[in-house]
């Protein structure tokens, strides 16, 4: 008994005496990237009520922040205009120096496998991307894999200069994201963190309150199989993998998820859920660009991945959200697309246009605006709808429906960058549907040569 008294009090000073040093999450390491112009958090943990200072090499400024009675502090520090390497130097009882960090563009990339799919899983001329990939100032933070129960504070991973290594194990869309990025805007360092585990829902990677509280959402997660391959329980990848990432400041998130919930009928309260849940909490309404799921045949079933795709497109009613459509750059029977490099470039057009203002091209497929009825025809007009053309003159993918919601084959002709639909078949047309089959891939372009998206005006 003693033995075991000694040896409790020897841990507990042991623990006492390590816990007083200044320590950090693991994202906050050697070779990070900082989100440039920004005031940016810097976060850790040191002995109650301990000062901690931090100096930036960028302008030698002494912070001071002391730690609370749960040995917690954080602090917010300016960051300059793009640029480094640089250091921070943290003084507490102990030292910490971080070096070789970049102040650039910071985007937080997750989902599931589509995301996570890099070099070494077979990506379009992977190999020969990845001789091309020596990017010092491109910096992968790749997340390891974990679920927890309750939320966490820190994760495990590091960050990584952009090399023809590095490149073959991180999310290929991440990386050429990065490199489009990087050729556009020149001297400014980008940072990738990626968090995505492929096989997940999306109800994962929200707070599970936020599924729990909404009895819709609690119905659809409970569709989900127990799976060898990934969590299934609500919250459970947030709380390790996204909850730990709080606070640090991103230009934005970049998303590729929808697969495994296919057959949800609720995904489009799910996924903006989801989008709504992050900007809360990092009390910020970042950009949200993410990838539509690709067609695929999807056996006996003919529309459950098609509803998903709809769902997807009516997640753009949140502000400061954007879309890429992959249906031209896809085959109908294999749901991981290996053309990965045009994913992350349709991607980076988005930011380049909406965010850093170095792109005037047309980055967008057509979407669809409204309907019009005139008599026995429908007139469905578009967003992005400059110089539409139909594939190869090919144009039997629209559909028109009366009030009983038998849809049939309309013929299409294009005028003025609208769709005039007529169809002996339906006398007074009220919906129209169009791409409207798991494995459609879409006939529909504009000038860009960006494919429209599937949709339903129902």
């Amino acid at each position: 008994m003693k033995n075991s008294s000694f040896i409790l009090v020897l841990f507990l000073v042991i623990s006492s005496a390590a816990f007083a040093n200044v320590t950090l999450p693991n994202l906050f390491s050697d070779n990070m990237v900082l989100q440039r112009n920004a005031e940016v958090k810097i976060w850790g943990w040191a002995n109650p009520k301990e000062e901690v200072k931090i100096t930036p090499s960028w302008n030698n400024q002494e912070y001071k922040v002391i730690a609370n009675s749960h040995a917690f502090w954080t602090i917010s520090i300016p960051t300059p205009k793009e640029g480094g390497p640089f250091t921070i130097l943290l003084k507490g009882y102990n030292e910490i120096a971080l070096r070789n960090i970049l102040v650039g563009e910071v985007w937080l990339c997750s989902g599931q496998s589509n995301m996570e799919m890099n070099a070494n899983w077979g990506i379009t001329d992977g190999e020969n991307e990845a001789l091309k990939a020596t990017y010092p100032t491109i910096r992968f933070f790749s997340v390891e894999k974990a679920s927890a129960e309750t939320p966490q504070n820190n994760l495990l991973g590091k960050w990584e200069e952009c090399s023809p290594e590095t490149m073959k194990k991180n999310s290929a869309i991440a990386y050429f994201f990065a490199q489009q990025i990087t050729e556009n805007l020149k001297d400014v360092p980008i940072g990738m963190i990626v968090s995505a585990w492929g096989a997940t829902a999306a109800e994962v990677w929200m707070p599970a309150n936020v599924v729990l509280n909404d009895q819709e959402l609690v119905k659809a997660s409970k569709r989900t199989n127990p799976n060898k391959y990934c969590p299934i329980e609500p919250g459970s990848t947030f709380n390790s993998m996204i909850n730990p990432l709080i606070g640090f400041k991103i230009a934005g998130v970049l998303w590729y998820q929808g697969e495994s919930n296919v057959g949800s009928n609720v995904y489009d309260k799910t996924f903006l859920s989801l989008i709504t849940s992050w900007r809360t909490l990092w009390k910020e309404d970042f950009p949200f660009y993410f990838v539509q799921i690709a067609p695929f045949k999807n056996g006996e079933d003919r529309y459950s991945s098609v509803l998903i795709r709809d769902f997807q497109r009516r997640a753009l009613q949140l502000p400061k959200t954007a879309m890429v459509v992959t249906s031209d750059i896809s085959t109908i029977d294999d749901i991981h697309p290996k053309d990965k490099k045009t994913v992350g470039v349709r991607l980076a057009n988005l930011a380049l246009a909406n965010i850093y203002k170095t792109n005037e091209n047309l980055v967008n497929g057509p979407l669809y605006k409204s309907i019009k009825i005139d008599k026995n025809k429908a007139i469905v007009s578009f967003d992005y709808a400059d110089g539409l053309y139909f594939l190869n003159n090919k144009s039997d993918q629209f559909e028109m429906a009366t009030a009983d919601g038998i849809f049939y084959q309309a013929k299409a002709t294009i005028k003025k960058n609208t769709i005039i639909l007529h169809s002996v078949k339906v006398e007074k047309p009220v919906k129209v549907r169009f791409a409207w089959k798991n494995d459609a891939q879409s006939q529909l372009f504009n000038i860009a040569n960006l494919p429209a998206s599937s949709f339903t005006s129902e």
